[in-house]
């Protein structure tokens, strides 16, 4: 309000439905979202990925896609990206396709994700030094880049989660973690349910750890992990 001169909340939000450039909107985006993350966060989805869920996609699919759910600045993506690697690494003969789609509702996070360029300090939040030598290259300015191994795997887009996502197509995992805290209990199950639906037979869904799946026992199961817990769709 002080930038533009607004003199109420009001006069922004009627200026907002009436945004030809639409940069008016992705400022208030960009004030109004945390975009707290970082890279690994929370360890176990990532640990049952590799120890649980890839295994069985091993056994039935030569084409794996997941999708990122409020990806914010990219270290969730390009972190699954990783422990696919590490998996398939261990694994040779196992070579599928495999294709992460990352959304975000922020046009200026999504297109810091699309440059995969990261300070020293981003680096420090939970990636180790062996990683970091592995899957990044130094840039300019003690910048360093995700290397194109990686970033090849991953597709970045900019959408809202309560609008229709159906265009995305199906997943065989979905992470959708820290997010539906910031929704109306409503709007939770709704996106839940559009989710449940994104989800190919038998998928995998991931969300943060104090989000739970309300009343929705009969579209997904809670799978016991040897670190926390995932949900299968039914």
């Amino acid at each position: 309000m002080s930038t533009y001169g607004f003199e109420s909340l009001a006069e922004l939000i009627e200026r907002s439905r009436s945004d030809p450039d639409g940069k008016l909107n992705t400022e208030m985006l960009d004030a109004l979202t945390t975009n707290e993350t970082l890279w690994f966060r929370d360890t176990h989805p990532f640990v049952n990925l590799v120890r649980k869920i890839l295994p069985e996609l091993q056994e039935r699919t030569a084409d794996i896609r997941i999708w990122s759910a409020a990806c914010s600045t990219g270290q969730e993506p390009y972190s699954i990206a990783m422990a696919i690697e590490w998996y398939l690494n261990k694994n040779p003969n196992y070579s599928p396709n495999y294709q992460i789609q990352a959304t975000d509702i922020s046009p200026t996070v999504i297109d810091q994700c699309k440059e995969a360029i990261y300070d020293e300090y981003a680096l420090t939040r939970g990636l180790s030094e062996k990683i970091k030598q592995q899957y990044f290259q130094p840039e300019t300015d003690g910048m360093f880049s995700v290397n194109a191994q990686i970033q090849r795997h991953v597709r970045f887009s900019v959408l809202n989660l309560i609008q229709p996502f159906d265009r995305l197509g199906t997943f065989d995992v979905v992470f959708c973690r820290n997010v539906l805290i910031y929704f109306p209990r409503e709007v939770k199950v709704e996106i839940l349910h559009r989710i449940h639906t994104s989800l190919a037979p038998g998928g995998y869904l991931f969300v943060g750890a104090s989000e739970g799946l309300f009343d929705l026992a009969d579209k997904f199961e809670m799978i016991p992990c040897d670190l926390g817990i995932v949900y299968r769709k039914l």
